[in-house]
This record gives structure tokens, C-alpha cells and sequence, in this order.
């Protein structure tokens, strides 16, 4: 078949990159595209991946919607080009090019239709299949919608794929055998992170003071990093950073995605931004699993307070490490059923695959 993943995040490269290696493995001819998002070219340069660019990203609501046309534009050439038969993706382009082309759209969604209004309005009617995690399975009503047991993150980071290698940091001069923490900062231009409410200034430096008591501090920011910040910034391939996060002691920041990472790799996660308690996959983590806590920001007291009786615990990596295994036990390898889920098309067939792999779990 001839494929297509859009990419529109750094975080999609990680999201689609195996499933990409192995349906290359297989003999389908796979096109990626991306916008012009510095970070996500160079992830995929440093994974071998060919992209094709579909233009510049803009931060105004206003320009998004205008560059929104020419995306589609250009996707839809690239389809006609490639003979697409098949795209996928977590964008709005592939599913509204594919109400116009031949080609079948598949859109993963991880996130609670109020967080993502637009993407919600725009994606899902024109999408002809949308996978979520089944933490979502309550919104996801619709015939096109199909749950699997999972998150996002667990594309990457299941044991199929991902091996935490600790010469990784040790070539960063980190000791993992001595506490550390790895804090995350987001910018907040993101669509829908608008009208978000982030970590200040003064409470990153209270954060960094209180974890310098611990162990080493070590900061990566998805933005150029503020110059109170500078001392303390982890300057290493983006590729890498979950090696860090695995070792680490602690993952503290207000940055979604790397959250729930960090409770998938078994390490303590805190995160402080608006919307906490609001999102379904986070809530999963800290109600069912425990492997990650969200305050709001005027909830940054209590998140200070519960770092505090963190890490008096003794053995606190072995407790996350044996919450992580509930978790794991609950799901699928996500990456391995979307590769079946391709190879099988239509969506019939994989429901009853979806099924098979959910009964093995029990």
C-alpha cells in the first residue's frame, strides 16, 4: 500500500516512527509530511525518516486558519502524487483532504473534545476512523470512533520499543546512580494551550531550589530557555530525553505529553498547569495507576508539599516501577495493532483484531 503519516509535532515523530520502521519492513511505500517545526525535522533526520514540508505553522488563530487551506492544498497534491491509499496522523489536513481524495484517513486522538474544540469540530467529521485510548471510551461514541487499552505515549515507550540505556546519560556526565530530576517547561503557544495557565518564573526558581536540596537539576523547555534558567538547561539530543527522564529521580514541569511519559516510564511525575483534573488520559494515570499527580496553579502549594513527602519515601523508584507494570499489564502494545490496523483495513476487520488483543489481557 502507499502510506502517509502528517506529522505536526515533535511528539508525532515519536508517536509514528515504529510503525513506520515496520511497515517499511513490509514492503509499504510510506510518505511522511511535516509542517515547518524545526524540532520535528530534526527528530526525524536523527530517526533516517524522509519528510516532505507542507509550509510554515503560525501562533495567531487567525494565520492557523488561513495556513490551514494551504496545508490541505499541498497535502492533497502529495496524495494525488503518491497515490496515497492511506493516511495517518493526529492533524486536521489528512482528515479533511481525504473527504476530497480517495485516499482513507486514520486520526489518532488522545485528548478530551473540550481541550481540543477545534480539532474536535475540524478532524473528526471528516476522519474515517479515529483512534483513542480507551480512557476516552466515554466521548467516543461514534462509528468512526474505536478505543483501544493504552495511551499515546505507549507507542514509544512500550518495552517493544524503547531500551533505557544509561550510557546515554552517563555521556551527558549524569551518574544514574545518584538522585537527579528533570524539569519540563512548555511554551504555551499550542493551539490549544491558549488561555492555559503555565508555572511563573518565580516558582520554576522555587522548584529548582527545593530539588537542589535532593539531587542535580536539569531543565529542557520546548522554547528558547529564559536566562534564569540557563544553568541548569540539559543540552542533549531531543532524541534522548527519555533515557534521562527513565533514571531520573523525579519529572516535575507543566508539560502534558512529558507527564504522562514519565509515569509510563516509571518515575515520579508532577505537573502544574490549568488543565489539571480536566483531561481524561492524565486523570487514568493519577486515579487508576497513582503514577502521576496535577495541580492547578493555585495549587502550587500542594504540589511543593507532595514532592516534599516524595522523597522521604524510601524505595520510591521501586514502588513506580511496580505501578508501571499494573499499567503495562492493562495494555496493548498500540504500535503493533496499528500496524494490523493498517494491514487490515477496513475498519470491520479491526475491531475484531482490537478485541483479540484486548481478551489477551485478561
Amino acid at each position: 500500500m502507499n502510506l502517509l503519516f502528517d506529522i505536526g509535532h515533535p511528539g508525532q515523530v515519536h508517536l509514528f516512527r515504529n510503525a513506520i520502521k515496520i511497515l517499511q519492513s513490509r514492503g509499504h511505500k510510506v510518505t511522511v509530511t511535516v509542517k515547518e517545526i524545526p524540532s520535528a525535522q530534526q527528530l526525524l533526520d536523527a530517526y533516517g525518516i524522509p519528510w516532505l514540508s507542507l509550509g510554515r505553522k503560525f501562533n495567531s488563530v487567525v494565520m492557523k486558519g488561513l495556513s490551514q487551506i494551504r496545508f490541505n492544498y499541498r497535502l492533497w497534491k502529495i496524495a494525488i502524487a503518491h497515490e496515497i491509499d492511506i493516511a495517518v496522523g493526529s492533524s486536521i489536513t489528512i482528515a479533511q483532504v481525504s473527504a476530497i481524495h480517495r485516499m482513507k484517513s486514520i486520526i489518532l486522538d488522545d485528548d478530551d473534545a473540550e481541550a481540543v474544540r477545534l480539532f474536535s469540530l475540524f478532524a473528526h467529521p471528516f476522519a474515517d476512523t479515529v483512534l483513542s485510548p480507551d480512557a476516552l471510551a466515554h466521548q467516543r461514541t461514534h462509528s468512526r470512533d474505536i478505543v483501544y487499552a493504552g495511551t499515546h505515549e505507549l507507542f514509544y515507550l512500550h518495552p517493544e520499543y524503547f531500551h533505557p540505556d544509561p550510557a546515554i546519560p552517563a555521556a551527558a556526565g549524569i551518574d544514574v546512580s545518584y538522585p537527579y530530576f528533570i524539569l519540563r517547561f512548555v511554551s504555551g503557544r499550542a493551539y490549544h494551550d491558549i488561555g492555559g495557565k503555565w508555572i511563573s518564573m518565580e516558582e520554576k526558581i522555587r522548584l529548582v531550589k527545593l530539588l537542589e536540596k535532593y539531587g542535580k537539576v536539569f531543565i529542557t523547555t520546548e522554547h528558547e530557555i529564559e536566562p534564569e534558567l540557563q544553568q541548569w538547561q540539559l543540552k542533549i539530543a531531543p532524541e534522548f530525553i527519555h533515557h534521562f527522564i527513565y533514571y531520573a529521580t523525579m519529572f516535575v514541569g507543566d508539560s502534558q505529553t512529558m507527564t504522562s511519559e514519565a509515569a509510563i516510564l516509571g518515575t515520579p511525575a508532577l505537573k502544574c498547569n490549568s488543565f489539571a483534573h480536566r483531561l481524561s488520559v492524565p486523570n487514568m494515570f493519577e486515579e487508576k495507576y497513582d503514577l502521576c499527580y496535577a495541580f492547578q496553579p493555585d495549587e502550587f502549594e500542594s504540589m511543593i508539599a507532595k514532592i516534599e513527602s516524595l522523597l522521604v519515601l524510601d524505595g520510591l523508584k521501586k514502588l513506580w516501577a511496580d505501578k508501571r507494570d499494573r499499567f503495562l499489564k492493562d495494555s496493548i502494545d498500540p504500535t503493533g495493532f496499528l500496524v494490523r490496523f493498517i494491514e487490515d483495513y477496513p475498519r470491520v476487520s479491526c475491531r475484531r483484531l482490537l478485541q483479540k488483543q484486548t481478551e489477551k489481557l485478561r
